[in-house]
């Protein structure tokens, strides 16, 4: 359908807003499916119509809502599902949801892709949590945090050929729809692909305790409240921009012939691993505050270390290199800080006080 709109369910989320507001840019129209229940999204969804106007159609409607999401489906060039429930704790306590916007509605949108009778290609948003807590491997905790003692794994980081091993609510649901996507691929030829992510972060995220913990962390530390770190700290994630996930989305719809049926991990590689720890040495640094950091039991499901190899998905797709992770939540510090009328004070005026050991 040359002239479709191209959907982008979850359009008003961190990243689906960040992907929308792309291919507005570049001259798409998009329908951004959201139902607006989680807290700022609508200024995401402001946002974008103040800046591409009539590019940006928005359907306020629940994912679960099949109807709606039938006919949005119906209209769309291509699909970037990214409407989901996104944080492992709210599953524990309402896995009944979590099963509902997880898995149904995944199945729900490859059926209303299937009875098009067109190829639409699916691009779906998955999780590192389909490895499990990947407590099979063997961790030595070293000075920036943990480290798998096999030196493959520690050099290029968990690849696709990890066993798939799902652990919470949460990530059964993503898993299952993870599954559901590739299955379409092999048995109905739906021309879809799945990036399982690791730790995006980057502008227009707003992040909480349960998702989006790097804005979390800068946004308690320039508000100068307590940060808790759930297990020792030493948790180890390869942390992604953005622009990066964006330009892999993109790069996926691009290529969707040669990726099609595939799963390819996306996160930051061992480039960008850093603990939660010398995160905070880092955000301390940039805001020059007193980061109040507190601790509490480990939280089920926790990989004490996740670093996505990522050679697959920069094979297949052409990425563009990296924005180092130092740079990137520099810069999300300082659109984090303007955005609620804050300054980001000169280390020297104050010293940052350092995570203690347990």
């Amino acid at each position: 359908m040359s002239g479709a709109p191209i959907l982008v369910t979850g359009g008003a989320g961190f990243i689906g807003s960040n992907l929308a507001d792309t291919l507005a840019a570049q001259g798409r129209d998009v329908v951004v499916y959201d139902a607006l229940s989680r807290p700022g999204v609508e200024r995401n969804l402001q946002w974008l119509q103040e800046r591409h106007g009539a590019r940006i159609t928005p359907v306020i409607a629940d994912i679960r809502d099949r109807d709606a999401l039938t006919r949005a489906v119906g209209e769309a060039d291509a699909v970037f599902h990214m409407a989901a429930q996104v944080a492992v704790t709210t599953s524990l306590d309402n896995p009944r949801d979590d099963f509902e916007i997880n898995i149904a509605a995944t199945f729900d949108l490859l059926e209303a892709v299937r009875s098009t009778g067109r190829r639409v290609p699916v691009v779906f948003a998955s999780t590192n949590k389909v490895y499990g807590d990947l407590t099979d491997l063997t961790f030595v905790r070293g000075l920036q945090g943990y480290v798998p003692a096999e030196l493959e794994i520690a050099a290029h980081g968990i690849g696709e050929d990890r066993p798939l091993d799902f652990h919470t609510p949460y990530g059964c649901s993503k898993g299952a729809a993870d599954q559901y996507v590739l299955d379409y691929a092999r048995s109905y030829g739906v021309p879809a692909t799945v990036l399982r992510m690791s730790c995006i972060y980057g502008q227009r995220q707003m992040g909480t305790e349960d998702q989006g913990w790097v804005a979390h962390f800068l946004i308690r530390a320039l508000t100068g409240e307590a940060i808790t770190l759930y297990g020792d700290g030493h948790q180890v994630r390869d942390i992604l921009d953005v622009s990066n996930a964006v330009d892999a989305y993109l790069s996926a719809w691009r290529n969707i012939d040669a990726v099609a049926g595939r799963a390819l991990n996306l996160g930051g590689g061992p480039a960008n691993a850093v603990s939660l720890r010398v995160l905070l040495d880092h955000i301390g640094t940039l805001t020059g505050r007193d980061v109040d950091v507190h601790f509490s039991d480990w939280r089920a499901g926790d990989q004490r270390y996740f670093v996505a190899d990522t050679r697959a998905a920069e094979a297949a797709l052409g990425l563009k290199p990296k924005v180092a992770w130092r740079d990137g939540v520099a810069q999300l510090a300082g659109w984090l800080a303007a955005e609620r009328g804050l300054s980001l004070a000169p280390v020297v005026e104050q010293p940052v006080r350092r995570a203690a050991a347990l």
